[in-house]
């Protein structure tokens, strides 16, 4: 059928489908971003919740979870649109038909990464065998006798993304902004599958890393792009993407989409409270603030503010004042919980009363009706870290600052990362590739390749722009797997990578640190909770005579090698 009679007037109605499909990404960013990030180790939630989305943070494998619903539900869409339009449109009747075939390219191999990391295993965990998704290109010829395929493997699907991002590699022409798909778009986006593809610090697959660097370098070196400079990063959250040069593609959102309460809804609305709206219900995990003050303490305290990380900027610590507005000084620390047995349970936050006498502190802590009081010793006296040692036997090492609200016992350091994008809201387009990613993910290909000096021009570019000065020194076998996932942690958090880049690489999740998860359980990369069970609805709804396969319900049927 031709173009015409599908479309009527083709220049005229074909933006307006391609737009259509775009539109599917609004409502699939949200739990896109949910499952990938509270999945991870860079925020925590004040307690336990009846939202579906604390199975993301429990690891409480479900299949009926209507946020994961939603997120394979709008994944789908998108493919379906896409595909349609390219099944529908030929190509080679204009440069600007053919970018637009391009922006449905790039949709639908963006899509399909992001569906089969989210339910396939990592890519280093036999590909061949272990399931990723459906490969379903468009709405099916006949619809009355209807035949869905089975799950296609990872490396069927991780090919499928392949082949329409380099597809629409080369049909993109235009650039029109980081809201719509572009050439710098599909290469950044194929830097990313290539490095999930390239496998272990301890068992690269050089081959892919190869191509993960290519496609990163033809990025990093068009010239389209440039990373902020460190005082403008500081802000990065409250540039629109449009003025924003280091933005490659986005998620875009409009304040128009959200009325009245709908900003408590938004993503940035569980991380803070912005002008009497959002829950304000997660807050940076104690582990990414100890990241952050690694090279030098941040203090956020008002009247003595020090950034030293300029990615501490997007953490807002919410400090309690009085009728007059005076800050209380407290030593805040963390101590280790026991249950009655004496075997540790968790971690608890202190802020205790500080007292000063001359250029002495001590803190006391009242438990019970008890006070006790605890001598301060200096770590760091200009920085005015300290230590004590605690009454389980345990030395504790805190910082002096003001005392802060908290929520059910857990101090309130606010989120701004997915919020204010050019408004005082919650306003976010969520990140789907930006120049500081594509810089770190050429640093990890080039160390999986052994070509550490490289590596480490690229992973000190991106540190550097943070916290000048403090570049690593060297990079080797030993400490490269260390160090790019630290400075990726730093940089990507919030944005949805953090549990992905985990597992990707064999490593546990390690959250040992306050809040309502098990902090005491590291979840291995081989642990069958890794992958999200394919929703129920999804199963329900396959044709008789059609298989959806279910991923494995223990470790027992994880598939390793």
């Amino acid at each position: 059928m031709a173009s015409e009679d599908v479309f009527g007037d083709l220049d005229t109605n074909l933006k307006g489908m391609v737009d259509g499909a775009y539109a599917q990404l609004k409502t699939w960013s949200d739990p896109m971003h949910r499952l990938g990030e509270y999945a991870g180790d860079n925020m925590m939630i004040r307690g336990s919740s009846t939202d579906a989305f604390y199975e993301f943070i429990s690891y409480a494998r479900t299949p009926n979870n209507y946020r994961l619903q939603n997120f394979w539900d709008y994944g789908y869409k998108a493919v379906a649109q896409a595909s349609n339009i390219i099944d529908a449109v030929a190509e080679g009747q204009s440069a600007e038909i053919d970018n637009k075939l391009g922006e449905c390219y790039y949709i639908r191999g963006m899509m399909y990464f992001y569906l089969t990391r989210a339910f396939g295993r990592p890519y280093y965990q036999a590909p061949d065998k272990n399931l990723g998704v459906p490969i379903v290109n468009g709405t099916p010829d006949d619809m009355n006798n209807l035949q869905l395929p089975d799950r296609s493997t990872v490396a069927q699907c991780y090919a499928q993304a392949i082949g329409d991002l380099r597809k629409a590699e080369s049909l993109l022409t235009e650039n029109n902004g980081p809201a719509y798909a572009s050439i710098g778009a599909a290469q950044a986006m194929l830097s990313r599958v290539y490095l999930y593809m390239s496998g272990t610090y301890e068992n690269p697959n050089t081959q892919y890393a190869d191509s993960a660097v290519y496609y990163a370098s033809q990025v990093i070196n068009s010239g389209t792009y440039s990373l902020l400079p460190r005082s403008e990063f500081m802000v990065y959250n409250t540039i629109v993407p449009e003025n924003n040069p280091e933005a490659i593609f986005v998620v875009k959102r409009v304040s128009t989409e959200f009325s009245g309460d709908d900003h408590y809804y938004g993503i940035g609305g569980m991380y803070a409270n912005i002008g009497g709206m959002g829950w304000g219900e997660m807050f940076a995990s104690a582990k990414y603030i100890d990241l952050l003050n690694e090279t030098g303490r941040n203090d956020w305290r008002p009247d003595r503010k020090t950034i030293v990380d300029a990615r501490a900027n997007f953490i807002e610590p919410q400090y309690v004042t009085d009728e007059n507005g005076n800050y209380t000084p407290v030593f805040r620390f963390i101590k280790n919980l026991y249950n009655t047995s004496g075997v540790q349970t968790n971690y608890g936050y202190v802020q205790a009363t500080l007292h000063q006498n001359g250029n002495q502190y001590s803190c006391s802590e009242t438990i019970d009706g008890v006070e006790t009081t605890y001598q301060m010793t200096p770590v760091n006296e200009e920085q005015q870290i300290y230590s004590i040692k605690y009454s389980d036997g345990n030395t504790y090492t805190g910082v002096i600052d003001y005392e802060m609200t908290t929520n059910r016992s857990y101090p309130e350091f606010y989120i701004v990362k997915c919020s204010r994008e050019g408004e005082e809201s919650h306003l976010h387009s969520p990140v789907i590739s930006r120049l500081g990613e594509v810089y770190l993910n050429r640093a990890e290909a080039l160390a999986k390749l052994g070509r550490y000096s490289e590596a480490l021009s690229d992973l000190n570019t991106i540190r550097e722009r943070s916290i000048p000065g403090a570049g690593y020194s060297t990079l080797n076998a030993s400490n490269a797997g260390e160090l790019i996932d630290k400075e990726r942690q730093l940089e990507l958090a919030y944005q949805a990578e953090r549990s992905f880049d985990v597992f990707r690489n064999g490593e546990p999740l390690t959250r040992h640190y306050p809040g309502p998860h098990n902090a005491m359980e590291d979840v291995p990369a081989t642990d069958y909770r890794v992958t999200y069970y394919i929703p129920q609805t999804a199963i329900n709804s396959y044709p008789s005579g059609c298989t959806l396969t279910q991923n494995p319900t223990s470790n027992a049927g994880v598939i390793l090698n």
